[in-house]
């Protein structure tokens, strides 16, 4: 199976073939700008010291403010985080928000810092990093393992609460954020679904994961009467036909720690509940869970992205010629940062929004990409994300040539 970032390429390449480019364009988006490292030196509780190899990888700015989240895991992975960062400006891009893509992590396992230590580490990060982001430069945000309490420690540290986004409400942030990328899949979905291959309501649903992304549009879909007829954790998968009472199923999750188990549901395999017959599939879990080993046995009529890279490129084709639509991430799982940016305005603005306030213009800015990205489709008579990635590039360009 080709590494991640050899999968975004060939995307790329796919998208290419439908709507050629500039080699010179090409070869910029290929590479990110720039790869930079530093090692951090922090003060454990037992005061001795600990060095961490941190790194933010910048793809590109052409748009705007590099854009993209902080992991802090022990196996941080370059390949992931600079696909990711890739990913970030073509999906900046497709959302039509001002902003590029960028990535970074620090090879920590958080589990071994105590509070103090790990808020040393957030100061230690932002004093290595301080010429390197900035609220017109480069926008941090959480990602694997970092959240709202670690965003606030660094733009205290910084000085400027827009040089991060996600932090707690009390400290500038948006409300709206912790349901943004759901809802905005959710959005994007309403605004293609008269161009997709679906009966009449309720429509039969299937989610792969059961955290944040997960459950918010099981909630979503549940409340709007649709039948989430299979969901799954990192344990397992569960099932039943005539539909999962969702809010019962959220009350045993936090009992229980797994959906496994839940009464009146069948116990499943994840990947056995990734091939039942559905109209909805959400992959929200992890990447390359659909590839072309198992893409001859999708049932679904429709795969709505909301987890990164979930579908692979030889899965992509394969999906395409058994009439299979693909969301692509890209697109589905955009309301995340849309919110951000929304963050990030009010903040450079000194402004706070409503809930309400941020809702519409997040439906908005949803429905303006799935309608560009459907339109391009249907003048190139091809895939989803095809037809995603050339809006982006189309952008991309626009943007480049304004700037020469």
């Amino acid at each position: 199976m080709p590494n991640a970032y050899q999968n975004f390429l060939s995307q790329l390449d796919r998208a290419l073939a439908v709507v050629p480019k500039p080699v010179s364009l090409v070869a910029t988006l290929q590479t990110p700008n720039r790869i930079i490292e530093h090692t951090l030196s922090i003060h454990k509780d037992n005061g001795a010291e600990q060095s961490l190899s941190a790194y933010r990888i910048q793809h590109n700015n052409w748009r705007g403010p590099y854009k993209g989240g902080i992991r802090f895991h022990p196996q941080v992975d370059l390949d992931e985080v600079k696909t990711l960062a890739a990913l970030m400006t073509f999906k900046t891009a497709v959302a039509g928000i001002p902003m590029g893509g960028g990535k970074g992590g620090v090879t920590v396992d958080p589990k071994t810092l105590s509070a103090g230590e790990r808020e040393r580490l957030n100061r230690a990060w932002t004093n290595a990093f301080r010429a390197d982001i900035g609220p017109t430069v480069d926008v941090p945000a959480p990602d694997v393992n970092t959240g709202s309490a670690d965003m606030d420690v660094i733009a205290a540290e910084f000085g400027h609460p827009a040089v991060v986004t996600g932090k707690s409400i009390t400290h500038g942030g948006s409300v709206g954020r912790d349901t943004a990328t759901a809802q905005g899949g959710w959005y994007v979905f309403e605004a293609l679904r008269s161009h997709l291959n679906l009966g009449p309501d309720p429509l039969t649903v299937v989610i792969q994961g059961f955290g944040n992304a997960g459950a918010t549009f099981a909630n979503i879909a549940h409340a709007l009467g649709h039948k989430i007829i299979a969901v799954s954790d990192s344990s397992g998968a569960i099932h039943n036909s005539a539909g999962l009472d969702i809010p019962a199923l959220h009350l045993y999750k936090t009992a229980h720690r797994s959906v496994q188990g839940f009464p009146g549901a069948e116990n499943l395999t994840n990947s056995a509940m990734l091939e039942l017959p559905c109209d909805l599939l959400i992959p929200a879990a992890l990447e390359s869970q659909i590839t072309g080993e198992n893409a001859p046995r999708i049932k679904a009529k429709v795969i709505l992205e909301l987890a990164n890279g979930p579908v692979t490129t030889a899965a992509d084709d394969i999906l395409f010629a058994q009439n299979i639509s693909v969301i692509p991430d890209i697109l589905a799982n955009s309301g995340g940062v849309t919110v951000s940016y929304f963050e990030w305005d009010q903040n450079m603005k000194s402004e706070h929004w409503s809930a309400l306030e941020v809702d519409q213009k997040l439906r908005d800015h949803m429905n303006a990409a799935a309608t560009a990205v459907q339109t391009i489709a249907v003048q190139h008579g091809t895939d989803l994300r095809r037809a995603a990635f050339i809006v982006a590039l189309n952008r991309l360009q626009e943007t480049e040539s304004k700037q020469k």
